[in-house]
């Protein structure tokens, strides 16, 4: 009889996990939407405009993105081997590798701030302009809701037994969504700072 209740216990959270992430999937493809479509703007801006980045525009610096880059890029495979600790019951690892990879993202967001306050444009400057800041300041709100779940699960973790091998749904959402920040920043720098 316990045994039963235990495994239908154990089919329960299975489904529940199966919903939660179905939910997660359905955000992040509203959330890729709204990313495509100022993909797609400043695509056609670029595309249209007889000179883009328009006449005046200063010249975006390489070097900090180029490093706030690797940081970012770097932070999803210190994350991953805090989802792999706590695959082994590994909580201390779990709170280390969530904890390096917040403070990189809190690295790439100061990144993100001096280069703004460094820039020789601001948001009304010129079309390119707000471009920029659009994306990148919606990229950066989402950078900075990432850190809000990292932080999450540091806080939710430090509760005994509260992630376990078996369960540990938030340490998987979590990944997943600061990997879904990564790839969206990959095709962001590629667009605005490359191209």
């Amino acid at each position: 009889m316990q045994g039963s209740a235990i495994q239908k216990s154990h089919e329960t959270n299975h489904v529940h996990h199966d919903h939660r992430l179905f939910g997660l999937v359905l955000f992040l493809i509203a959330e890729s939407s709204i990313f495509l479509g100022l993909f797609s703007a400043f695509l056609v801006y670029k595309t249209v405009m007889p000179i883009w980045p328009p006449t005046g525009t200063p010249e975006l610096e390489l070097l900090l993105p180029g490093i706030n880059t690797i940081i970012l890029i770097s932070s999803s495979f210190v994350m991953h081997k805090g989802q792999a600790a706590i695959k082994k019951n590994d909580v201390s690892g779990l709170k280390l590798w969530f904890g390096i990879t917040a403070l990189m993202g809190f690295i790439f967001l100061a990144g993100q701030m001096y280069e703004y306050f460094h820039l020789e444009m601001g948001l009304t400057t010129n079309l390119f302009a707000s471009c920029f800041y659009v994306l990148t300041g919606f990229h950066g709100l989402h950078v900075s809701f990432g850190l809000l779940l990292i932080l999450a699960v540091l806080w939710r973790s430090s509760k005994e037994g509260h992630y376990t091998s078996e369960s540990h749904f938030g340490v998987e959402a979590a990944e997943i969504y600061w990997h879904f920040v990564d790839v969206v920043w990959i095709v962001l720098f590629v667009l605005v700072y490359l191209l």
